[in-house]
């Protein structure tokens, strides 16, 4: 047990180059963009965040400490947690204001959120999960002006190492929250007896439709097959941990090890994960679910890869054939 609270410490202790963070932080700010700016531009701000005699639809109470420093849901109050969320959002984007940005993002999304639990889902508290883990993380160590400008080597882009444990966090939470989600799909929708048929109702949904998708109704046995796999899968997740703990391993003997290194488990619960999101905002509409979950997969992948990935992009897009006289 000591051995492997040592291993674990050494893991935890363990540095890297920020950029998968860098790249976490920058999909939260455009969450939190697509989160308010649709809202802006509908002029439904007063209606969903503001109490009944400035414009909303019902009573609301300053359950947040921010609110109630305000003076409630009033129309200013709301303006300018509604103006701080926007420009918190562009600061985590260009990277400026290191761990202050994302605890001020923090504070505005939840005072929003708590303002009407109705105008909202889980993905919300996901959103303000992930900022928490940008103030415990230097998310703005790489691709940011605080690099730029605060940096050792004043550089946008640095290699500048990072503790790498508040990665690992996000990590976990993205697991925690997929197996949590799945074990609570208990209802017969989701089971053989109930027919797999929780997909086709939900896709059939008119609170959720995007257009029209009667046309599910030819493809039914597919609606049966991916509520299986989305189930299974997210039940799965940990299996995520499992694959990350084989590739710190892999210089151990073990066929299940080799396998999972070998096929990148990693990725293939990465890919199928994706592929639903996608499908699910192309048919649903479900504001920023697919883009808050989407942006915790940003650190699945470690730095090295990040960048050997981009080397191949590059000499592909310009590499130049030689011309021959």
């Amino acid at each position: 047990m000591i051995a492997l609270w040592h291993r674990l410490a050494d893991r935890l202790a363990h540095r890297e180059p920020a950029t998968p963070l860098a790249l976490f932080r920058i999909a939260l700010g455009l969450s939190i963009l697509y989160t308010l700016l649709p809202m802006i531009a509908a002029d439904v701000v007063a209606m969903v965040w503001m109490d009944r005699p400035y414009g909303g639809y019902r009573e609301l109470s300053p359950d947040h400490w921010l609110v109630a420093a305000l003076g409630g849901p009033t129309d200013a109050a709301v303006t300018i947690l509604v103006g701080l969320g926007v420009v918190s959002a562009l600061l985590l984007l260009v990277g400026l204001g290191s761990r202050v940005t994302p605890l001020v993002a923090n504070q505005v999304m939840t005072a929003l959120f708590a303002l009407n639990p109705e105008s909202g889902g889980g993905h919300d508290r996901l959103l303000t999960a992930g900022l928490w883990l940008l103030v415990l993380a230097p998310a703005t160590a790489t691709l940011s002006l605080d690099a730029r400008l605060f940096g050792p080597d004043k550089r946008f882009v640095s290699s500048q190492p990072v503790a790498a444990w508040p990665r690992y966090l996000v990590i976990f939470q993205l697991v925690v929250v997929y197996f949590t989600t799945g074990v609570q799909k208990l209802g017969q929708d989701w089971m053989p007896w109930g027919g797999w048929s929780a997909l086709y109702y939900a896709l059939l949904a008119p609170s959720w439709q995007r257009y029209d998708t009667t046309w599910v109704a030819t493809i039914y046995p597919l609606t049966q097959l991916a509520t299986a796999i989305t189930w299974l899968w997210e039940v799965g997740a940990p299996l995520w941990l499992l694959a990350f703990w084989y590739r710190a391993t892999r210089d151990r003997p073990g066929r299940l090890r080799a396998l999972s290194n070998r096929v990148d488990l990693r990725a293939v619960m990465a890919a199928i994960g994706l592929f639903f999101h996608a499908c699910l905002w192309l048919t649903m509409n479900l504001g920023p679910f697919s883009l808050v979950t989407g942006s915790f997969y940003l650190c699945l992948w470690h730095h090295d890869e990040y960048a050997a990935a981009w080397r191949r992009l590059r000499d592909k897009l310009f590499r130049t054939d030689s011309v021959r006289i």
